[in-house]
């Protein structure tokens, strides 16, 4: 569906991709913006499209367990939907986004599946540690974690942020991940395998986001030396890069004027809408990568290349 919409002193439309036809750049959303992290996906406008109909599971995942950090909403809703569709029960633990966890979860019932919602922070070690027992005694094992929560703040110099800002950037993106991955492994057998997402913003250093950009480059490192040190178990790991996906993250960062524009320098000239990337999460946590590990894959329209 294609909406009408002017920006400045031009007409564009934002749409819903699915079935796109043209390379010409159209935007996936109007100006909007939230004072808060993380953001609501009940309020952005268009809603971010999470779940493509045409996409038929085939038991990839068949009774596995994932925990899927940030599963409330954006890319992690995409893969809390594709893994239940391929069999998977899902642990989606959230900060405290109770809306959208709710509506997750409801989608995710009526899909056949089964969802445990858990609110917290985690850059606490309590939190994450709390998060493994309780899927341990909800669904016994853990074969799948996804770390996916983040934030990340505009500011246009280094000397805008803030030192409360970057050591919050820190804990969330990088404290968070090492703490729930640490109390994970014990649990993880062979074939098992760890997702990470980074972001393309951190191979062409988007200025307006230092303290993201490098948590996103850390996360890079983390996963090549974590795959390193667990391939001989046969546990995978492996990073995603998404370019410019439209989730809560984006109105909750940006300035209202730049949304129209965000994905426009990609090779194919336009963003994304989050169920565009949930095959790549099947693919990562699937026997179909059964020997692919210390990768990242570049989910970005072109924007970043080679």
């Amino acid at each position: 569906m294609n909406y009408d919409y002017k920006f400045g002193n031009k007409f564009y439309n934002y749409y819903d991709p699915i079935g796109i036809e043209s390379t010409e750049y159209k935007i996936l959303a109007p100006m909007q913006e939230q004072k808060r992290q993380p953001g609501f996906e009940y309020l952005m406008k268009p809603k971010p499209i999470f779940d493509n109909p045409n996409y038929k599971g085939s038991g990839k995942l068949k009774d596995k367990v994932a925990i899927i950090t940030g599963g409330d909403s954006g890319l992690g809703k995409s893969a809390a939907v594709a893994f239940v569709k391929e069999g998977a029960k899902v642990v989606i633990p959230y900060y405290d986004e109770h809306q959208d966890a709710l509506d997750t979860k409801n989608y995710l019932e009526k899909l056949g599946g089964e969802c445990l919602l858990m609110s917290g922070d985690i850059s606490n070690k309590e939190f994450c540690e709390k998060i493994v027992e309780k899927t341990l005694e909800k669904f016994g094992k853990i074969d799948i974690l996804v770390n996916n929560a983040g934030v990340q703040y505009q500011a246009d110099s280094l000397e805008e942020i803030s030192d409360e800002q970057f050591d919050w950037t820190m804990k969330v993106n990088i404290y968070g991940m090492f703490y729930l991955t640490k109390a994970v492994l014990p649990y993880l057998k062979s074939g098992d395998s760890i997702i990470n997402l980074s972001s393309v913003t951190a191979f062409y250093g988007e200025p307006q986001l230092i303290d993201y950009v490098t948590t996103k480059g850390a996360i890079i490192g983390f996963t090549r030396a974590l795959a390193r040190n667990l391939a001989l178990k046969n546990i995978r790991v492996n990073a995603i890069a998404p370019g410019f996906f439209w989730t809560p993250l984006q109105p909750a960062c940006w300035v209202k004027e730049k949304i129209p524009s965000l994905g426009a320098d990609a090779a194919m000239a336009r963003g994304a809408m989050p169920y565009e990337l949930a095959p790549t999460f099947v693919f990562l946590a699937s026997d179909d990568s059964s020997y692919v590990t210390g990768q990242v894959l570049h989910n970005n329209g072109g924007q970043v290349m080679g």
